[in-house]
């Protein structure tokens, strides 16, 4: 599996995050996805984003079995992260970015029977 980063190595225009999500890991497990909101990060002192990006990246390579892909949007202030099929990882992780960035809120919809 590739290191996962959120530094982009150059500035280019990206395609819809539909048509960069991978659906599957390289092994072809199918993969899942969660988000989290982190209010005001675009708003944030250059040096302040980047350290935030940097406690991301540290979660991130602590887990770098479990995450496939992940996207960082400044705009919507939004983390979107897809993870292999390991059970209870999109918890795990949640908690563990959380820890890191206490202000990251997990975004879930209501289950209803």
């Amino acid at each position: 599996m590739r290191k996962i980063s959120l530094r982009p190595l150059a500035v280019q225009p990206w395609e819809p995050l539909w048509k960069r999500v991978p659906t599957r890991s390289d092994e072809g497990e199918l993969l899942s996805d969660f988000m989290m909101l982190i209010p005001g990060l675009s708003r944030r002192p250059r040096h302040q984003l980047l350290a935030t990006v940097d406690q991301i990246q540290v979660v991130f390579d602590r887990y770098h079995h479990a995450v496939a892909f992940a996207d960082l949007n400044l705009r919507l202030n939004l983390l979107w992260i897809s993870v292999k099929p390991i059970p209870g990882i999109c918890l795990e992780l949640a908690a563990a970015l959380r820890m890191r960035v206490p202000e990251a809120v997990l975004i879930a919809h209501k289950f209803t029977k």
